[in-house]
């Protein structure tokens, strides 16, 4: 899904102000990334902050963050036109649809996605870290085996992390966080009930909740930090793959972020885990 396709996607749950300024974009991209923001605010019939606004809602900084995602968005060249696998296709045939599809979706994330999502969420997951607070991880089914990921991933941080995938064991987890603790849900649908129930128990208890999922999705508007991960497959699909990768490449930015801001202290825990595992293993 590109930049244009989640704008779509995402209209009508901007304010009237902000539809405005969208349907500007959607009617003339090339040129809403060339004008002013005093020209832009003119033709879309509302103030210059609203165009700001329309940018921040979207999860830029700003509106020259948004131009410069709308720029590579419509520069990413001719749009992947899935090919789905075929009873008769070769080995070679197979390698290039499912490599083809998923260098277009990570491709097609590094251009359009938001930074300040991704900021957002790593100053809270820091903020947590920082004052001893744990982190949980939820996925259900193939997610859970990205929330798995992940747990490993700050566990090697040397973070109080966990992961879980069943439903029960989620809602209880939840009712167990305190304020200063954050919550990070990886979906590729947002609309597992059991999920949601456990970010609204969550959040009642004042931890952070974070999601990693769909845009539009009903996890996206329960969360206080939304990371979009849209992409082209369909969230029913019996076997998913552009949507696995998607979200461990967005753990792994995330993670390195967190990692960034901790400074020294990651650096040390991971030197010491570094060591630790050579020294066990087998030499001849």
């Amino acid at each position: 899904m590109n930049l244009l396709d989640r704008i779509r996607r995402e209209l009508e749950q901007l304010s009237g102000a902000e539809q405005a300024v969208a349907q500007l974009v959607l009617k003339d991209p090339s040129g809403f990334q060339k004008l002013p923001v005093t020209t832009l605010a003119k033709r879309a019939g509302v103030s210059s902050p609203s165009v700001v606004r329309f940018c921040r809602t979207l999860g830029y900084e700003g509106l020259s963050d948004f131009k410069l995602k709308l720029a590579a968005s419509l520069n990413s060249g001719v749009p992947f036109i899935h090919q789905a696998v075929q009873q008769g296709d070769t080995g070679e045939t197979l390698i290039q649809k499912v490599l083809d599809n998923a260098i277009h979706t990570l491709s097609n994330f590094r251009n359009t996605a938001p930074a300040q999502p991704i900021s957002q969420a790593a100053k809270l997951i820091t903020k947590a870290i920082s004052t001893k607070g744990r982190l949980v991880f939820y996925g259900v089914g193939n997610s859970g085996f990205i929330a798995l990921d992940a747990e490993h991933k700050f566990f090697r941080m040397g973070c109080a992390a966990q992961a879980y995938s069943d439903g029960h064991l989620q809602i209880m987890a939840a009712s167990m966080l305190n304020k200063g603790d954050s919550l990070i849900i990886i979906s590729n649908s947002g609309r597992s009930q059991d999920l949601l129930d456990a970010t609204r128990i969550a959040r009642q208890a004042g931890a952070g909740t974070i999601a990693i999922t769909a845009s539009g999705s009903p996890l996206a508007e329960e969360v206080q930090v939304h990371i979009p991960a849209d992409h082209g497959e369909y969230y029913e699909q019996y076997s998913p793959m552009v949507s696995r990768l998607l979200h461990l490449c967005i753990v792994d930015v995330l993670a390195t972020q967190v990692a960034l801001q901790l400074g020294d202290s990651v650096q040390k825990n991971m030197a010491r885990l570094k060591k630790n595992l050579i020294e066990s293993r087998y030499a001849k």
